[in-house]
């Protein structure tokens, strides 16, 4: 996911943000922005674990499945974390 740039980035990781939230059942704290920002950044903890445990050589990003799941537990945490404050 690298090779995309900043705008690849924003574009995978809102898809991969709302494919979470379409997965995760209840109401979700955010909007349109958090789930831009949930899907990218699921996409660099997804790369991050996958380097840690070989998974990805130097210079692989996660994949889109990847960037998926790691948004899916994003959102999970956000909402932990959301909910208490409510």
């Amino acid at each position: 996911m690298e090779s995309y740039g900043i705008i690849g980035w924003i574009v995978i990781g809102g898809i991969a943000g709302a494919i979470a939230k379409m997965l995760m059942p209840g109401r979700d704290p955010g909007g349109c922005i958090i789930t831009i920002l949930l899907g990218v950044a699921g996409a660099l903890v997804a790369g991050w674990i996958g380097h840690a445990v070989g998974w990805y050589n130097t210079g692989e990003g996660a994949g889109f499945l990847a960037a998926i799941v790691g948004a899916f537990l994003l959102l999970g945490i956000y909402r932990i974390v959301a909910g208490r404050r409510a």
